[in-house]
C-alpha cells in the first residue's frame, strides 16, 4: 500500500494533453516490471500479472479516468480504450510540432543550451507523432541557421563532419565557453594598455602636517636626489656635498605670497596690477612711456597755503559811539 501512495510518473489527465508522454512512461514502467506482454496481442498473461498491470494503470490517471472505467477489468481493454479516446491528440501536436520546426534558427538563442532543449523537445514530438528527424536533418538545420557574422566558423564546423548532433552541440559548447572567457579578459581594461591600471592615493606633495599647541611641524620626511639624503630636521647623510647638518628653511621670498596679495600690487615697471616686475613681459617702448609718464613725481615740494589780508583802517572810539538821535 505505501508502494501505491507514490506514482512513478505523471497521471494522465481527463483533457488528454500529455498522452504521448503519458504512454511511453506506462510502457517503460510495465517493462521494468515484466507486464509489457500484456499491453500487445497475444501476450498470453496470467490472471496475477493481469491484476497487478491493472492496478497499476489505474493509480496513475486521473480520479474522473478511474471513474469512468471502474468496470474494465482486463489491462489491455483500458489500454486500447485509451488509445481510441486520444489519439487523435497526434493530428493536433504534428503539425504545431511541424512549423516550431521549420521556423526553429540557431541565432535566436542566446545560449546553446536553449537551442539544443528546444530542438530535442521538437524532434521528440515529432517522433511520437511517427515523424523522426534523422541526426543530419538536426546538424543541418543549426549550421544553416546561424548568423551571417558566423560564416567561417560554420564551414569550420561543417569540416569537422559530425556523425552525431549531440557531438556538434558539444563543440559549440566548448566555443561559447571559450569565448565568455575572451570577452572577460577583454572587459578588464581598455584596448591599447599594456598593464591594469594602478591604484592612486592623493597626497600633499609627500608632507604631513600636524598641529600641536597651535604650531605646525612638518613630520614628513624625503629622500634628496642628489648627492645625499636629509631628512625634515636638515640633517642627512650621503656622498660628497650632502654630508653635514643642514638648516631647512620654506623660500619666503614673493612666490610665498598668496594669490590676492599679487592681483592687487602694481608692477614696478609697466604699471600694471596682476604680475611683478620679475615676471613683466610688457613690451620695452611701453615700458619706456610709463616711467617717462611717472617722472618728476617721485618728489613733490611742500605747499603752504598763504592769504594776503589788506590793512586795517585807524579806527577811534568815536567811530563805535552812535549819534545822539536828539541833536538829528
Amino acid at each position: 500500500m505505501a508502494r501505491l501512495a507514490n506514482r512513478d510518473f505523471e497521471i494522465l489527465e481527463t483533457s488528454g494533453q500529455r498522452y504521448l508522454e503519458w504512454r511511453v512512461d506506462a510502457k517503460a514502467y510495465l517493462k521494468s516490471l515484466s507486464l509489457d506482454h500484456i499491453i500487445v496481442e497475444g501476450g498470453a498473461p496470467t490472471p496475477l500479472e493481469q491484476a497487478k498491470a491493472l492496478v497499476y494503470l489505474k493509480h496513475h490517471i486521473h480520479e474522473e479516468l478511474k471513474s469512468e472505467y471502474i468496470l474494465v477489468e482486463d489491462p489491455k481493454e483500458l489500454w486500447d480504450n485509451l488509445k481510441d479516446r486520444f489519439e487523435h491528440l497526434q493530428r493536433i501536436i504534428a503539425p504545431r510540432a511541424q512549423h516550431e520546426w521549420s521556423v526553429l534558427r540557431f541565432q535566436d538563442f542566446a545560449s546553446v543550451r536553449e537551442y539544443n532543449s528546444a530542438v530535442l523537445r521538437i524532434t521528440s514530438q515529432l517522433k511520437l507523432c511517427g515523424e523522426p528527424v534523422s541526426e543530419r536533418a538536426m546538424i543541418e538545420k543549426t549550421l544553416s541557421t546561424m548568423h551571417a557574422n558566423n560564416v567561417v566558423q560554420q564551414e569550420q564546423y561543417r569540416e569537422r563532419r559530425c556523425e552525431k548532433f549531440c557531438d556538434l552541440i558539444a563543440i559549440l559548447l566548448v566555443a561559447e565557453q571559450n569565448n565568455q572567457i575572451l570577452l572577460s579578459i577583454h572587459n578588464q581594461r581598455p584596448v591599447g594598455t599594456s598593464a591594469a591600471a594602478v591604484e592612486t592615493n592623493a597626497t600633499r606633495g609627500g608632507k604631513r602636517w600636524n598641529k600641536r599647541g597651535g604650531n605646525s611641524n612638518w613630520n614628513g620626511q624625503f629622500k634628496n636626489k642628489g648627492n645625499g639624503e636629509r631628512n625634515d630636521n636638515g640633517s642627512g647623510r650621503g656622498r660628497g656635498r650632502g654630508r653635514g647638518r643642514q638648516n631647512w628653511r620654506p623660500n619666503r621670498g614673493r612666490r610665498g605670497r598668496n594669490s590676492q596679495q599679487r592681483t592687487q600690487e602694481k608692477c614696478f615697471k609697466c604699471g600694471i596690477q596682476g604680475h611683478w616686475a620679475n615676471e613683466c613681459r610688457t613690451a620695452k617702448h611701453l615700458v619706456d612711456l610709463y616711467v617717462a609718464s611717472t617722472k618728476g613725481q617721485g618728489r613733490r615740494g611742500e605747499t603752504n597755503l598763504v592769504t594776503e589780508t589788506p590793512p586795517l583802517p585807524n579806527l577811534d572810539v568815536a567811530d563805535y559811539l552812535m549819534e545822539d538821535i536828539s541833536n538829528a
